[in-house]
């Protein structure tokens, strides 16, 4: 996973060797990684701080759309930023957090066709930059809302990496006392929940 640090070149993931390998098996480099922090704010601490907060929010993104291995796919998302930051950041104008969730929305659509051989609805068409924002600024919102057990729940039960995901899944349980087949239905609804809480809220309803 990507973590900011002062000298390691982040690692490339399992998920992005095993399933979403880039054409050309193009390598996250030091010195590209330090292109993108400086795309993201001249001041490398306010980087980091940056960088950090758009990876956490695209872990919550994926989780709440169900895939299975949301921090697998942030880093990839992040990966393929990094790959064309050289370009974007001369061409790209606006808040580039706004790039990431547009790679987010692609992957996405990619992670479906991969889990799903036949044709499945899109999700929902955000045209616009500031539709995007709106649909991240309200899952934020909502997944602030969750009880903090609620919350960390599931991004625990989705967040894992695919060899520590069963293990996870049942540490979690026995913390909780209850079996992993009971985990699994409770960590569905509280997904069912912020699913309907984003849709109201983009809708205009209050956010609960």
């Amino acid at each position: 996973m990507h973590r900011l640090s002062t000298g390691a070149v982040p690692k490339r993931n399992s998920y992005q060797r095993n399933s979403y390998q880039m054409k050309k098996e193009w390598v996250v480099t030091q010195q590209a990684f330090d292109s993108l922090l400086g795309w993201l704010d001249k001041d490398r601490e306010q980087a980091g701080l940056k960088y950090e907060k758009i990876r956490v929010r695209l872990i919550k993104i994926f989780t709440c759309r169900g895939c299975a291995e949301a921090e697998d796919l942030a880093d990839e998302a992040i990966n393929r930023v990094v790959s064309k930051v050289a370009e974007i950041g001369i061409t790209f104008e606006g808040d580039p957090a706004l790039y990431f969730y547009g790679v987010a929305q692609k992957l996405h659509l990619e992670y479906l066709r991969r889990i799903h051989p036949k044709p499945v609805p899109p999700p929902m068409s955000l045209e616009t930059a500031a539709e995007r924002e709106a649909e991240f600024e309200c899952l934020d919102r909502c997944v602030e809302k969750l009880p903090p057990e609620h919350r960390d729940l599931v991004l625990r039960y989705y967040a894992e990496e695919k060899h520590a995901k069963i293990e996870d899944r049942k540490r979690l349980a026995d913390e909780l006392g209850i079996a992993v087949n009971a985990l699994r239905i409770r960590a569905h609804r509280i997904r069912l929940v912020l699913e309907n809480c984003v849709k109201g809220c983009l809708e205009g309803q209050p956010a609960n």
